[in-house]
């Protein structure tokens, strides 16, 4: 999925970016913006497909969601790579996604994303294969969702940006910082946890 993803922005990059990608950003006609939104829902909605036939339970299937989640969204720039030798730098910024509004960011914060929500998955998953529950109580889960808005918010709080065709201003790394830190520490908690 990830090498067809990245094969269609090739193709858009193409059309609507003959010169390179970059910002300002080209707009797109409405219809084609709601094809891209379209696709990204497939695309969520075949990992959580994937989730659900590969995990046992409501925890497998979660984690088997982040960990598809994660492998599919670097793997998505890697074939970019490939591809189109794009991004010349980690922190050349991206659309990341469109819905509800324009993410925007660097290209390493959302593979930072990633490899936290594969990492964490894997581990996680590795504690119940020993046998043992996974315990997230709700200070834990109010912990993991904070830092879930944080990260959010540092990549939807500019989205002017993108319908005003302006370069980005500095992203936003104290919120993303404190937001993955927050699911990180909340990660550690319950791998350390007996449930």
């Amino acid at each position: 999925m990830a090498y067809v993803e990245s094969a269609v922005v090739v193709y858009l990059r193409a059309i609507y970016y003959p010169q390179g990608f970059g910002f300002p950003l080209v707009l797109l006609p409405p219809g084609m913006v709601a094809i891209e939104m379209g696709r990204e829902v497939a695309t969520l909605v075949m990992l959580l497909g994937v989730a659900l036939l590969a995990g046992a339970d409501r925890w497998d299937r979660v984690l088997v969601f982040c960990v598809g989640f994660g492998v599919w969204d670097i793997a998505y720039y890697i074939w970019l790579w490939v591809f189109l030798r794009w991004p010349p730098s980690l922190f050349t910024w991206d659309v990341l996604f469109l819905i509800p509004v324009p993410w925007i960011g660097p290209v390493i914060a959302p593979v930072v994303v990633s490899v936290v929500l594969v990492v964490g998955a894997l581990l996680l998953l590795r504690k119940r294969a020993g046998g043992e529950a996974i315990g997230f109580p709700l200070p834990l889960q109010i912990l993991v969702l904070a830092g879930g808005v944080l990260v959010l918010t540092s990549f939807m709080l500019d989205f002017q940006v993108v319908v005003r065709q302006m370069e980005p201003p500095p992203f936003r790394w104290g919120l993303f910082e404190t937001g993955v830190g927050l699911a990180v520490a909340a990660l550690v908690l319950a791998l350390g946890r007996k449930a």
